[in-house]
């Protein structure tokens, strides 16, 4: 529940800033009657995401088996993948993004088309909605659909909130703080879902198993057990991992967090020279 909730959390905030960006700037402009296509944009994404995330869950009930644990595991380290690309974008294209929609809202104010700010909201919110739908799938690998579906509930209402609390009421946030954070978080998540996805190819008898049980602490930490579900479902923990998993995890958490901390040292710099 809790990697569903810090998922749409993350993901709904950067949509609801989006939006919150592009209603500011129309509202500056004296053009807030054409935030019904704002509106429009993003119930269209919404119900696009939805869509997407049915047919995700639907294809992963049509599988049994090895085809079942075979779709698991690529959906869990496409996921992983996808969660390691937006990370590094954000990080790397954060200090422009609102920039860029700033000018590109003014442009079709301008011009007066409300196609193009239709397609603004749309674009913007269904990334952030498929990517979702993307990462609860994998999510929900790790825990049961209730807690996935309560958890991502939980994480969209926070994310609408604070969304709420920024643009309408003043409130001050930290956000490249509160990406910082969460992109920590999230590196671990995917880390988790590198391992697990891994786990499930060799249990399709995709990828070798070489050692079946590098250690097991289930003795003193279960997996299966309340604290052991919760770190599986959001770290990916494993009480008796194989060779495969413990080197998949580690390359891909050193890898990434080296990768990190080099761009967000180009980042610091750049931010230096043009403040």
């Amino acid at each position: 529940m809790v990697a569903s909730l810090l998922i749409t959390l993350r993901e709904g905030l950067e949509a609801a800033l989006i939006i919150g960006i592009v209603l500011g700037v129309l509202r500056k402009l004296g053009h807030a009657d054409r935030s019904r296509w704002v509106w429009g944009g993003v119930v269209s994404a919404l119900v696009v995401s939805i869509a997407v995330g049915l047919a995700l869950n639907r294809l992963g009930v049509a599988f049994e088996g090895r085809s079942e644990a075979a779709f698991e595991g690529v959906t869990m380290l496409l996921a992983a993948g996808v969660l390691t690309w937006m990370i590094f974008w954000m990080q790397r294209q954060g200090r422009r993004v609102q920039m860029d929609l700033e000018r590109d809202v003014r442009r079709a104010a301008t011009v007066g088309s409300v196609w193009a700010l239709f397609s603004l909201a749309f674009v913007a919110v269904v990334r952030e909605g498929i990517e979702t739908a993307l990462f609860l799938t994998a999510a929900a690998f790790s825990a049961t659909p209730l807690q996935t579906l309560i958890g991502g509930l939980l994480g969209l209402a926070l994310a609408a909130t604070l969304g709420w609390l920024i643009f309408a009421m003043g409130k001050r946030l930290d956000i490249r703080a509160f990406f910082r954070v969460t992109g920590v978080l999230l590196i671990l998540f995917a880390a988790g879902l590198v391992a697990y996805g891994v786990h499930e190819l060799q249990e399709a008898a995709i990828l070798p198993t070489f050692v079946e049980h590098v250690w097991d602490t289930n003795a003193i930490l279960d997996e299966k057990s309340p604290l052991g579900t919760f770190l599986k479902a959001l770290f990916g923990y494993n009480g008796n991992p194989s060779l495969l998993e413990v080197l998949a995890y580690s390359v891909y958490f050193i890898v990434v967090a080296i990768v990190s901390l080099r761009q967000g040292r180009v980042t610091s710099a750049v931010a230096n020279v043009n403040p």
